[in-house]
């Protein structure tokens, strides 16, 4: 028989999963190995008394990334999970007694924008057409590519389709130019948060953010986030991949530009070809020779980093009230807080800040009568963590929770668990103790981005690092592109 090549995936994060799972499926023999106790990178799970924490992503947005995957595998979104859609999906709070809930059909949604701004639901009809183009585009000709070069995008249909994109323009301008309300301005800049940039340094490119929150909707797996890293374990296992948990790796020991091993620190993996899903910055700058790294510290210094966050996972002993599964704070300024991670980095002066609520929706997540929430600040990355700014901040959200929502939880909390930038880096790697990976300026999209192609001929890196960016989805497609890109240089040997 002929032998199986074997593949060596580092880390069970979402794109390491997508790809160990393709790359099994097309005959290859697959060892995962995962830092920590279980799959998921960031998006792992902790329990407590009855309660189950997502300590990662919260949002299910996107969902024909998740169905077109698994449809690879001939499954389906149902054969692992129920999904329900959430209406209201989120609520925005501008102040006491000032909340806007973001309707899940569009016909409310427009009624909503002609209530705030007469005649704006024309423009909002105009900017979601963009938004779809964009999305429609942006998912089947771009974030498949993988990137190696400019030359890539060097196609009649692809420049005719970057005019159309606005890929020079910014989203401030773009929503901007077509809305006056600040709420409904607030509204629309929102998603791009999830992209780690400021409005103003953001493609309007982007607005197919837009299109995946307001028209394909915010989604829910019930049982929690981690439903979808079970169900690509599951996949990966069906297709013969192994996971060996609890095993970092130490180094990666090249020999005439070839990766012959993963060293761990239980033991070595002889490999034909390696998958790099931990910290890219981690694996260039710390587990490769200084010969085989794809860039300097300096490079490194250099990029924008998209935010890290203070988060707080609480219990509580009862249920709140006024509460949707997802709220965003954003009774404070908008722009200061975003100066302060990008222009000057500092913690804070008015944070804003968001709440998850899952409980609200799945009452599974938390003990009869009682309340699973989490608090998520956004950060500058490499900012000096200590207990005691963590407490300060905490008491600052509680009281903020208070005033805005009425629900007074300070005598309420079982037990609350913090996590920033210092569980970042300790438990990922991150750079710096980033939580969402680059920010998607235009000088960091695409092509421009950490290169998926290592100096060392049989590694590529995959996540949030490199193509086509940060978020659950994209993480799912650069582990889809890796493993073609796997494929195709495997054929060639």
């Amino acid at each position: 028989m002929e032998k199986k090549p074997r593949i060596t995936v580092i880390g069970a994060g979402f794109a390491g999963l997508a790809a160990a799972a393709l790359l099994a499926k097309d005959g290859c023999e697959v060892t995962v190995i995962e830092k920590n106790e279980m799959a998921g990178g960031r998006a792992r799970t902790w329990e407590r008394d009855g309660f189950i924490f997502d300590m990662g992503p919260s949002w299910y947005w996107m969902p024909d990334v998740f169905e077109n995957y698994y449809q690879l595998f001939n499954k389906t979104t149902s054969d692992f999970y129920e999904l329900k859609r959430l209406s209201p999906s989120y609520r925005i709070y501008f102040g006491k007694n000032d909340t806007l809930d973001v309707p899940a059909t569009l016909d409310d949604l427009y009624q909503l924008f002609e209530q705030l701004e007469p005649g704006s639901s024309k423009n909002l009809e105009a900017f979601l057409d963009q938004a779809k183009y964009k999305y429609d585009v942006g998912m089947n000709e771009y974030v498949f590519k993988p990137s190696h070069s400019v030359m890539e995008y060097f196609d009649p249909r692809l420049a005719i389709s970057g005019i159309k994109l606005q890929l020079l323009g910014n989203m401030r301008k773009h929503v901007h130019q077509l809305f006056k309300n600040e709420r409904l301005r607030k509204l629309l800049e929102f998603p791009v948060l999830f992209l780690g940039a400021t409005p103003q340094n953001t493609p309007a490119l982007y607005s197919l953010m837009n299109y995946a929150d307001l028209v394909l909707g915010t989604w829910y797996p019930l049982g929690g986030m981690h439903k979808i890293v079970s169900a690509m374990q599951k996949i990966a296992e069906e297709q013969g991949v192994k996971f060996v948990f609890d095993t970092e790796v130490t180094k990666i020991a090249v020999k005439n530009n070839i990766a012959e091993e993963v060293v761990t620190n239980k033991g070595s993996f002889k490999s034909d070809f390696v998958v790099g899903n931990a910290d890219y910055h981690h694996i260039d700058q710390h587990l490769f020779e200084k010969p085989y790294c794809n860039y300097s510290e300096k490079y490194w210094d250099e990029r924008t980093m998209a935010p890290s966050c203070l988060l707080f996972y609480i219990g509580l002993n009862k249920k709140l009230d006024n509460i949707l599964h997802h709220n965003l704070f954003f009774d404070e300024d908008f722009d200061l807080h975003a100066e302060e991670i990008y222009t000057q980095p500092q913690w804070p002066t008015k944070p804003l800040f968001y709440a998850c609520c899952p409980s609200v929706t799945d009452p599974g997540v938390a003990p009869e009568g009682c309340e699973n929430i989490f608090f998520l600040v956004p950060l500058a990355p490499d900012l000096k963590d200590s207990e005691s700014k963590r407490e300060e901040y905490f008491n600052l959200l509680v009281e903020r929770f208070k005033n805005l929502t009425g629900n007074d939880i300070k005598n309420n909390i079982l037990f609350k668990r913090s996590y920033a930038m210092n569980d970042f880096m300790a438990d990922y790697h991150a750079f710096k103790g980033n939580a969402y990976g680059l920010a998607n300026t235009l000088k960091q999209t695409a092509f421009l981005k950490p290169k998926m192609k290592s100096k060392v001929t049989n590694f590529l890196y995959t996540g949030q690092l490199t193509v086509p960016g940060p978020g659950v989805p994209p993480a799912i497609i650069s582990g889809q592109v890796v493993a073609k890109e796997i494929k195709k240089k495997l054929k060639k040997a």
